[in-house]
């Protein structure tokens, strides 16, 4: 009894680590063409290495920034907006 709850609770503090994100839940036909996306990120001095479509919605990036630090950026495919971003130092 108590390796179960143990185990619950391990699983419970580790679950929010994770969980995916999410950005919208919006129909794919209102989202921003992909290509044209990315081209704009690109014109405002994004460098894109792999950019995806992940299982939250998300149109993700991984590249570098303007200032030339390495991201790992999720952008709600609907408006563009940046959900989450993540830069390595």
């Amino acid at each position: 009894m108590h390796r179960l709850l143990l185990a619950s609770a391990l699983l419970a503090c580790t679950a929010p680590a994770f969980a995916k994100t999410e950005c919208t839940t919006a129909d794919r036909s209102t989202w921003q063409d992909a290509d044209q996306f990315q081209a704009k990120l690109v014109a405002d001095g994004y460098r894109i290495n792999k950019f995806k479509i992940t299982e939250g919605n998300c149109y993700e990036i991984y590249g570098f920034d303007k200032e030339g630090r390495k991201v790992e950026i999720y952008h709600d495919p609907v408006s563009g907006k940046a959900v989450k971003t993540e830069i390595e130092d």
